[in-house]
């Protein structure tokens, strides 16, 4: 590219200075012979006046010394010979007295001017000026040397200007073809500077754009199918209670060892799942997606993405509602492993910004944590209490509580588990503006308070439309705290 923008300057700036140049070096020549035929002609009419006055052949001369190029100015006088070396031809010189005409004439070698000059008694003298070829042509090569030097030189810069543009733009297009080559490659850290042209620094902002958003695309397809995977545990803590009450029957162990199996696949879908990436911020929602990234799978859950501040159009559902339906469904477990379970639910509207799915999926993953990290028998609490601001859903149990809260919320970071159920929870308070806080309860165990925003209210006139929640899709069973 750098050859062809150098060509093409090279090609367009020497048609430019032929175009002047030839046209320039015959203007030079041509004003060159026309002063020196100027400055001839001048000399002999200068000689005229002392012809008139005196035709003594040393007076003549003298005069003639006195101007300028006077070795070739001659002086015939009526009978009698030239007064110096004559150039003039014979037929001219005849035309000229007889005549009385001025001839200014090109002839071999040079250029001739011969100026008649009548002298008294009707007699007439000529003046002959003859100009070498040398003297009509004097400074022309140079002038034209100096025009081809300013030429070449006008030609050269062109030239370098087009290929130092060039450079610019082939440099910008090589880095941003290495980063298109590197990204297709796999290296999603790559970047670019944007430089160069304006439409090839619009073209690396929009390539770190892009790099960017398929970064963050790439980290919530796979935090997507982490969670989604988790989900699956709810069916397979029930699995595994209907197997321990199946104990001791010839089917028992063959069903233990399928749901055995099917969770260690579980487990290694999510860890392949949530292998790191080098990606930048990713959005707020539940799962880390946009609406649009719901939508694209079927509404599992990219509903609960409101973040905080969503309006009344967003998703919307009553907390209590989905926090008894769900605690309902627990406490058959719980009965199961003779665990009491009490449920205190406030009467109060409770609306939030999320989903029934997204709540649902949060009060699995606190009862679940329950199930799976104290023995049968251990008691838990669920409450659900409006404040002026919050609608608050604390779970508590009267098992050995959580001794490290804070790594607790790390998700991925939790010991002997996935610790993607605490995650959950915490994203799902913070879409909304809210918290969540772990400390040690009345029944001596974990004492988890989740805190949502209370949605904005639905347009007047409006009722607003609860998301419906598939019978048979089950919100997460989280492994981890």
């Amino acid at each position: 590219m750098r050859r062809s923008l150098a060509g093409v300057a090279l090609a367009v700036t020497s048609m430019v200075a032929l175009s002047f140049l030839i046209p320039l070096a015959l203007l030079v020549m041509s004003l060159v012979k026309e002063q020196g035929i100027n400055a001839a002609e001048q000399r002999a009419a200068a000689l005229a006046p002392v012809l008139t006055l005196t035709t003594d052949p040393y007076a003549l001369r003298e005069s003639a010394a006195s101007l300028d190029a006077a070795e070739h100015l001659v002086v015939h006088l009526p009978g009698s010979g030239a007064l110096g070396p004559s150039k003039a031809p014979a037929e001219l010189l005849e035309r000229a007295q007889q005549g009385r005409e001025s001839i200014s004439q090109e002839v071999p070698d040079g250029w001739i001017c011969l100026q008649p000059v009548v002298l008294p008694g009707d007699q007439v003298a000529v003046i002959e000026n003859f100009v070498p070829e040398a003297d009509l042509t004097r400074g022309v090569k140079e002038s034209w040397a100096v025009m081809l030097f300013l030429a070449l030189g006008l030609v050269g810069g062109s030239v370098l200007v087009a290929d130092r543009l060039g450079a610019k733009v082939v440099r910008s297009s090589k880095r941003l073809a290495q980063a298109s080559q590197a990204l297709g490659q796999g290296d999603l850290d790559t970047r670019v500077d944007p430089m160069g042209p304006r439409e090839l620094r619009e073209a690396g902002v929009a390539f770190n754009a892009m790099a960017h958003r398929m970064t963050e695309l790439l980290a919530v397809e796979r935090e997507l199918v982490a969670d989604l995977s988790h989900r699956l545990r709810t069916p397979l803590t029930a699995l595994h209670l209907a197997s321990e009450r199946m104990a001791g029957t010839p089917e028992s162990a063959r069903v233990e060892a399928a749901v055995c199996e099917l969770e260690t696949e579980l487990q290694a879908i999510i860890a392949a799942a949530r292998t790191p990436l080098a990606v930048g911020p990713m959005g707020q929602g539940l799962l880390g997606t946009e609406p649009a990234a719901g939508k694209a799978s079927g509404g599992t859950r990219g509903s609960g993405a409101g973040g905080s501040g969503a309006g009344a159009s967003g998703p919307r559902c009553e907390a209590s509602e989905v926090v008894r339906r769900r605690t309902a469904f627990w406490s058959v477990l719980a009965e199961q492993q003779d665990r009491p379970c009490t449920l205190d639910v406030t009467q109060e509207p409770t609306a939030v910004s999320l989903s029934d799915d997204d709540i649902a999926a949060v009060v699995d993953a606190l009862i679940g944590n329950i199930f799976r990290h104290t023995a049968p028998g251990t008691p838990f609490a669920v409450q659900v209490v409006r404040t002026a601001q919050a609608v608050e859903l604390v779970v508590e149990d009267g098992g050995p509580g959580i001794p490290e809260p804070d790594r607790a919320l790390s998700r991925g970071s939790s010991t002997g588990s996935t610790g993607l159920g605490l995650d959950i929870a915490q994203r799902a308070a913070t879409a909304t503006g809210g918290s969540m806080r772990i400390t040690r309860g009345p029944l001596g165990g974990a004492h988890i308070t989740v805190s949502f925003s209370l949605a904005a209210s639905a347009p007047s006139g409006r009722r607003p439309r609860r998301p419906r929640t598939s019978p048979r899709r089950r919100p997460a069973w989280p492994r981890g705290r």
